[in-house]
Parts: structure tokens; sequence; C-alpha cells
């Protein structure tokens, strides 16, 4: 997958852009979770946008699927 900027506002679409990541590199559900040290339903509820996960799995999620996540503050 070519590395790209994009904008992501809530799980779902975070969820979305890991399903893409993971099935560049071809894997199943079950092979990224072990990959990403998490359970196989919690990849699940990932990509299916599950508004209340923990946050440090969704982190472990992105650094398996290669995304890094970047903060900035809005001006007002």
């Amino acid at each position: 997958m070519p590395a790209s900027v994009e904008r992501v506002r809530s799980v779902a679409e975070l969820g979305a852009l890991v399903r893409r990541a993971r099935k560049a590199m071809k894997m199943k559900q079950s092979e990224f979770a072990a990959h990403a040290g998490v359970g196989r339903r919690f990849v699940s509820e990932l990509e299916g946008g599950k508004p209340s996960l923990e946050f440090d799995r969704v982190m472990a999620c992105a650094q398996a699927a290669g995304i890094d996540l970047t903060a900035r503050l809005r001006s007002r």
C-alpha cells in the first residue's frame, strides 16, 4: 500500500483503514490479531467501527498495520 495521508474522524474510518492495510498484507483477521497482539474479535470490532474500544489495543493494531497516527490541535 503506497504511503498516503488520510484524515480519520471516527473509529469506523480508522477501522476501515486498518482493514485495507491488513488485506494489503494478505492476512486473515486471526493472523493480523496475532501479529498485533490482540484477539481476532477485537480486530473484527475495530474493523466494524465499534465506538468503545481500548485505545492501547487500537494503537497496537494501527502500529501492526503500519499506520502512524498524528494528533494536531485545530486553530479556532
